[in-house]
C-alpha cells in the first residue's frame, strides 16, 4: 500500500518546488496559488513588489500550515509501519524540511536581528533537533539522503538572512525592482537550491560579482544583502554559528582614495614601506572573514598596476602586503561595482580585458529610477514614503512624503527624469524637509534623440516602440517618407505605417518653441 494518497503526492511536489524556488520570482506567486487554490490572495503578479517599510507579504504563513497537516498526517502512517518507496521518502524529507524552515523562521529571524546574540548559544536548536528526530522518526527512516541537522540549521539561517536583507534593501514595486531582488538571491544560491545546499554552500567565495548601473542606484546595497547572506557553519556541540557577522562586509570606494592608498587599504604594508607607513597595517582582504565580502566600489576607476595585482588576488586567492614578500591568503567573497561602461574603457585601453572576465562570472544591472517609475509611475510615492520613513522615522513619514510629492508636482513635473536615481531623490527628502522646496542642478536640455538614446541604453523600448519612435524622429528632420524610407532603408508605407501624428506634433511644436 502506498505511504502518500495521490492529492497527498500532488501537494508534497508542489510544497518541494516551492521550497526550491527563488522568493522574489514570480513562479513562487504560482507556486504558493497551486497550493492554496482558492484561498491565495497574492498583493499582486509578484508579491514581493509589494514596498511598505518592514512588511513581508505572501501566503507562506497559510502554505506552512497546509505542510505542518501534510506532515502530521503522513507521520503517523509511518509509525504504522508503511512501507515507503524511495521516491515517496524523498518527499517526505522535502516536506518535513520546508514544515521546520516555517516552524523556525521567526527564531532564527530575531538571532539574525541582534548581532550580540548571533554570537551566543542558539537556544531554539535544541528543540529543532527534538523536532527533526520527531518527524523523521529519531534516524529510523532510510532517506534517500542523509539530513544532517547542523547544516540544515545554517541553511535554515541563511536563507532567512538572505531573504530579510534582499526584502530590506531593495525597495520598489515596479517589475524592474522585483527582477533586481530575484537576481541578488541568485548571486546568493544560484539558481539551483538542491546544488547549492549538497556542494556549493562553502565554495562561493569562489564567485565575483560585477554589479553595474548608473550612479545612485543602489549598487552598495545590493552588494551589502549579497555579502552579509553567506553561509555560516553551525557548531551542534557548542549550539552556536562559528562566526559572526559582525565586520564581516566592508566597501571600499576606490575612486576616493589615490593610487597609494588604495593599495594600502586593499592589501595592507609593512612599516617603512613608503613614506608615512609607521606602522604596520592589515588590508581589508586581510582582515574580511572567511565568510565576509569586501566592496570595491568605481572598480572602473582603478589604477592599471593595481588591476594586475587585483587580478592575482581573484586567480590565485593570494596577495602580499606592500613591502612585503609573504603570501597572504584571502578568504572572503569579492564583490565590484561601476557605474563606467567597462566594454568603452577596455577598448580605450584603461581597463584590462583579464581582470573583466575575471570579474563577471556573475553580473547584476541595477536599474535607473527613470527606468523603475516608467514601468510603475505609482511608483513615485512608494518611494518617498519609504525614504521618508528613514529621515524622520513613521510618525512623520506620511506628512513629510505629502510635502515632496507636493513640490515634485509644482516644481519638477510627471516627466522629471531624476538623473540622480534614488539618491537623487533622497537629497530631494531632505530639501523640502528644510526648505519645503526642491531644485535641482540645472541641466542642458535634451532632445529627443537624447531621450531615445537615454531609453535605449536602458533596453526598455520593444522593438516596435524603437521603430516607431525613430521613424517619427527622422521624418520630424526629413519632412519626407521617401527620404527617410531611404535614410532608414525601410519601404516608403512602412515608414509611414510607423510614424506617430502625436508623438510628431509634439516634435513640431518643441521644435516651433526653440526657434
Amino acid at each position: 500500500m502506498a505511504l502518500l494518497r495521490t492529492e497527498e503526492r500532488r501537494a508534497i511536489e508542489s510544497l518541494a518546488r516551492l521550497a526550491d524556488c527563488n522568493p522574489f520570482s514570480p513562479e513562487f506567486v504560482e507556486g504558493e496559488r497551486e497550493i492554496l487554490g482558492p484561498d491565495h490572495a497574492p498583493a499582486g503578479a509578484v508579491w514581493s513588489l509589494r514596498t511598505e517599510p518592514g512588511t513581508e507579504i505572501s501566503g507562506l504563513e497559510r502554505v506552512g500550515r497546509v505542510a505542518e497537516r501534510l506532515a502530521r498526517d503522513v507521520r503517523e502512517r509511518l509509525l504504522r509501519r508503511t512501507a515507503p518507496s524511495v521516491e515517496e521518502l524523498r518527499l517526505y524529507a522535502s516536506l518535513v524540511i520546508f514544515t521546520l524552515y516555517q516552524r523556525y523562521a521567526r527564531p532564527l529571524h530575531e538571532i539574525h536581528q541582534d548581532a550580540e546574540r548571533a554570537r551566543r548559544r542558539a537556544a531554539c536548536y535544541g528543540s529543532f533537533r527534538r523536532d527533526l528526530d520527531h518527524y523523521l522518526l529519531a534516524d529510523r527512516l532510510s532517506l534517500p539522503q542523509r539530513v544532517d541537522p547542523a547544516h540544515l540549521f545554517a541553511c535554515f539561517y541563511q536563507v532567512r538572512r538572505a531573504f530579510h536583507l534582499i526584502h530590506r534593501h531593495i525597495v520598489g514595486a515596479s517589475a524592474p525592482a522585483a527582477r533586481l531582488r530575484a537576481a541578488v538571491w541568485q548571486s546568493i544560491f544560484t539558481h539551483d537550491m538542491r546544488r547549492y545546499w549538497r556542494s556549493l554552500y562553502d565554495r562561493m567565495h569562489d564567485v565575483t560579482t560585477l554589479i553595474t548601473g548608473p550612479s545612485g542606484t543602489g549598487k552598495e546595497l545590493v552588494a551589502r544583502a549579497i555579502g552579509l547572506s553567506r553561509y555560516v557553519p553551525f557548531d551542534p556541540d557548542r549550539e552556536v554559528f562559528t562566526a559572526s557577522l559582525h565586520g564581516a562586509f566592508h566597501a571600499l570606494n576606490v575612486s576616493a582614495l589615490s593610487p597609494t592608498l588604495i593599495e594600502s587599504e586593499l592589501f595592507g604594508h609593512r612599516k617603512g614601506a613608503f613614506t608615512g607607513a609607521v606602522q604596520d597595517r592589515v588590508g581589508w582582504l586581510e582582515a574580511c572573514p572567511p565568510f565576509g565580502a569586501v566592496l570595491l566600489d568605481e572598480v572602473g576607476e582603478i589604477d592599471a598596476a593595481i588591476q594586475v595585482k587585483l587580478l592575482r588576488v581573484l586567480q590565485t586567492r593570494e596577495f602580499s602586503r606592500i613591502g612585503d614578500t609573504a603570501p597572504r591568503a584571502f578568504q572572503g567573497r569579492l564583490i565590484a561595482a561601476t557605474n563606467r561602461d567597462l566594454a568603452t574603457e577596455m577598448q580605450a585601453g584603461r581597463f584590462r580585458e583579464d581582470l573583466y572576465y575575471r570579474l563577471c562570472s556573475d553580473l547584476i544591472v541595477t536599474p535607473s529610477l527613470r527606468e523603475q517609475l516608467r514601468d510603475a509611475p505609482g511608483e513615485l510615492r512608494n518611494l518617498v514614503v519609504f525614504v521618508s520613513e528613514r529621515v524622520v522615522g513613521p510618525d512623520g513619514a506620511a506628512e513629510l512624503a505629502d510635502e515632496v510629492l507636493a513640490c515634485v508636482e509644482r516644481d519638477l513635473g510627471p516627466d522629471y527624469p531624476w538623473p540622480g536615481n534614488v539618491r537623487e531623490l533622497e537629497q530631494c527628502v531632505r530639501n523640502v524637509l528644510v526648505r519645503k522646496q526642491y531644485r535641482p542642478p540645472a541641466a542642458p536640455a535634451s532632445g529627443p534623440a537624447d531621450d531615445l538614446a537615454a531609453e535605449l541604453g536602458e533596453g526598455g523600448l520593444t522593438a516596435e516602440e524603437l521603430l516607431r519612435r525613430y521613424c517619427t524622429l527622422v521624418y520630424a528632420r526629413t519632412g519626407s517618407y521617401q527620404e527617410t524610407a531611404r535614410r532608414l532603408q525601410l519601404d516608403r508605407r512602412t515608414v509611414k505605417r510607423h510614424v506617430d501624428p502625436e508623438l510628431l506634433a509634439r516634435l513640431k511644436n518643441g521644435s516651433e518653441a526653440s526657434s
